[in-house]
């Protein structure tokens, strides 16, 4: 039992690698992982550790790529595959995956497995192997389901537990901001803009929601990239290297791509979705604060997600500190005086004799005096980011505040009452072969959306649960109830889903089925 975050990756390949045979063209080594963001990341691991013996070959097998490719990469023999559950029994089932020679089996994260609704193909997976192998199984708890596994599969297991570290570092300055009033991006650009002095790595929960964040700051005027698990290694490489050197300010990242991240020029870790447990908390955050240098994290946190804020001030024995954020003022500022520091070095380092004379030429031309007219040059340097602001909005945290003296209790006929009674619907739904699953959603704010898969068509709570937290790259925590009804389904996601996810996850399909998600109540 591990944490996220403990070398799991380099604790399991180090040894096992060492007992592959690189001259044996054949699958030597099984890794199963529950999305296909994490078996990229592990396979990447994997060829860097190995990079230095000639003849092994990695290989990562999951759903959304191209079968092609990865048959033509399945023939060459790699001695390593890892794949998710699904697109590992679809080889197998083609006769492309072989694992007659296999030595070692890896089950990772095989909690987060179950809870996506995996654990049957797992359990397929694992009955067609050589009784002679190498097991190691990782988890970061042991519900009843894991044990099983390790008592029906593995010979004599020993367990080993990796003592948690949830203390957070001293040199951070913890924050939170409620959600209220201004949207969560126009938020995130002033704290941007007030913490300009180091570079910032954001924080969201999927792929599509890093690429949609990036690409509206950029419209802001900021210097941003996205970085996730759609990008092959080189484009990684390029965009930390950019980060490192300055040419780059700002990655927006979800927890899987952000591994291995050390750039000591971070300043500043903001949380947009905030983390589901301590421990993603702490691996987010210990990005800043690197080399002895101080730092500072911000979290949002929604209304529905007080909880989940106490729960991490628990578990890391820490206050975090609500924080306002920089006011309409505070930032005309902060622009007015980079735009003075723009001119002062453009004073000392150009030859503005020159200009004077079309200066005084416009100036003569507009009839306008000097200060009119350079009033006006001051108002088309504005570009993304304007001199003056409009008014704030009215924030609308009192509700908010209010409840938390409650012990967020709720209003009566709000949403809480009805994700409440989901819930309820989703025990009742089990025994259409839904795994039960400890969620969060009653932290979070949801919104029903209508599935085009029902019983009908053979689909189970597991077969919708695992489709979309394949395709959003979302964690299953955040999947609320799902009802099966004969012809559709309805599933409870959380609000404010971006739209790129929202159009993806309609394309996406379910047994075989286009889901066509529509969205039916908020």
């Amino acid at each position: 039992m591990a944490q996220t975050g403990t070398g799991k990756t380099a604790a399991f390949s180090l040894p096992l690698i060492a007992k592959l045979d690189p001259k044996l063209n054949a699958p030597q080594m099984l890794v199963l992982a529950p999305t296909r963001e994490l078996a990229n990341q592990v396979a990447d691991a994997i060829k860097d550790f190995s990079r230095n013996i000639p003849g092994l070959r990695v290989l990562a097998i999951y759903g959304g790529a191209d079968y092609g490719q990865q048959i033509k990469e399945l023939r060459r023999g790699p001695q390593i595959v890892v794949g998710t559950p699904g697109r590992t029994i679809d080889h197998l089932d083609r006769g492309k995956l072989k694992l007659d020679q296999l030595k070692a089996l890896v089950l990772d994260e095989a909690d987060e497995m179950l809870r996506m609704g995996f654990i049957d193909d797992v359990e397929r997976i694992m009955r067609d192997m050589p009784k002679q192998r190498q097991t190691a199984l990782f988890s970061a708890t042991m519900p009843p389901a894991i044990k099983n596994i390790t008592k029906n599969y593995m010979s004599e297991p020993k367990e080993v537990k990796i003592a948690a570290k949830t203390q957070t570092v001293s040199n951070i300055d913890q924050f939170y901001w409620h959600v209220a009033g201004l949207n969560k991006i126009e938020a995130l650009a002033r704290i941007l803009e007030v913490n300009c002095d180091s570079a910032s790595i954001i924080f969201a929960r999927t792929k599509t929601s890093t690429t949609d964040i990036a690409e509206r700051l950029e419209a802001k005027g900021f210097s941003v990239a996205a970085l996730n698990g759609d990008m092959n290694q080189s484009m990684r490489e390029r965009t930390i290297t950019r980060l490192k050197s300055g040419k780059l300010d700002i990655v927006v990242a979800t927890d899987v791509a952000a591994r291995g991240l050390d750039v000591e020029r971070i300043g500043l870790v903001v949380n947009f979705d905030i983390p589901y447990d301590a421990e993603a908390y702490v691996h987010r955050i210990g990005r800043t604060g690197r080399a002895g240098r101080s730092g500072k994290a911000v979290m949002f946190v929604g209304y529905r997600e007080q909880r989940l804020l106490r729960n991490i001030e628990r578990v890391t024995r820490h206050k975090i500190e609500q924080m306002q954020l920089p006011t309409r003022e505070e930032i005309e500022k902060k622009r007015v005086s980079s735009f003075q520091d723009k001119l002062a070095a453009a004073v000392e380092n150009a030859k503005l004799e020159d200009y004077q004379s079309i200066a005084s030429e416009l100036a003569t031309n507009l009839g306008m005096s000097e200060l009119e007219l350079a009033t006006a040059l001051l108002f088309q340097a504005q570009t993304a980011r304007p001199f003056k602001l409009p008014a704030d909005p009215e924030p609308r945290s009192a509700r908010f505040s209010k409840d938390k003296e409650r012990g967020h209790r709720g209003q009566r006929g709000e949403r809480g009452e009805r994700n409440h009674r989901g819930q309820r619907g989703e025990r009742n739904e089990r025994g259409e072969g839904g795994a039960k699953r400890k969620r969060r959603t009653a932290d979070v704010e949801m919104n029903t959306y209508r599935v085009d898969a029902g019983k009908e068509h053979g689909v189970q709570t597991k077969h919708i649960v695992g489709a979309i937290a394949n395709e959003a790259n979302i964690s299953s925590d955040y999947i609320g109830s799902v009802k099966l009804f004969d012809s559709y389904s309805t599933v409870e996601l959380p609000s404010g889903m971006p739209e790129k996810t929202f159009n993806h996850l309609k394309r996406s399909f379910v047994r075989q089925r286009a889901m066509r998600l529509e969205l039916i109540a908020q």
